[in-house]
């Protein structure tokens, strides 16, 4: 399953504005996505709530994983969202 490991970068870590903006980017891609900080379980990155509870502060890594026809591209456009590599 194609995942990208990234750095969040906001000042706010992945919340408030920076979720939703992550959260509609996902909800647009037509497979599963998920997003987990290293070691703990995934949560599905479409759900505004769940990326919220995983409370992702800056400069905390992430990774996000999808399956599916067109994964890497979203995974790209997720990962310019988040953050930096």
């Amino acid at each position: 399953m194609p995942e990208r490991k990234v750095t969040v970068v906001a000042d706010v870590g992945l919340h408030a504005r920076p979720a939703a903006t992550f959260v509609r980017a996902a909800a647009k891609a037509p497979m599963d996505v998920w997003i987990a900080k290293p070691g703990r379980d995934p949560v599905n990155a479409k759900s505004i709530l769940q990326i919220l509870a995983l409370d992702v502060q800056q400069d905390e890594m992430v990774v996000i994983k999808a399956e599916g026809d067109g994964a890497d591209a979203v995974l790209d456009e997720l990962a310019g969202i988040a953050g930096s590599p």
